[in-house]
């Protein structure tokens, strides 16, 4: 994927078992840069933290 400094803002991603966290791993692992949103603050901040 042609993802390297390109920047994927992703929205309900905090669920540790949903879509919207494995669209952001998959975007991270491709160089993109991710940006988590969603309305559980520190589950999102949780889900940006696994992605490293």
């Amino acid at each position: 994927m042609l993802l390297r400094d390109k920047v994927a803002v992703i929205s309900g991603a905090a669920s540790l078992r949903g879509i919207g966290l494995a669209t952001a791993r998959l975007f991270a692992e491709h160089g993109a840069r991710v940006a988590i949103l969603d309305l559980d603050q520190r589950a999102a901040q949780d889900a940006a933290s696994s992605l490293g």
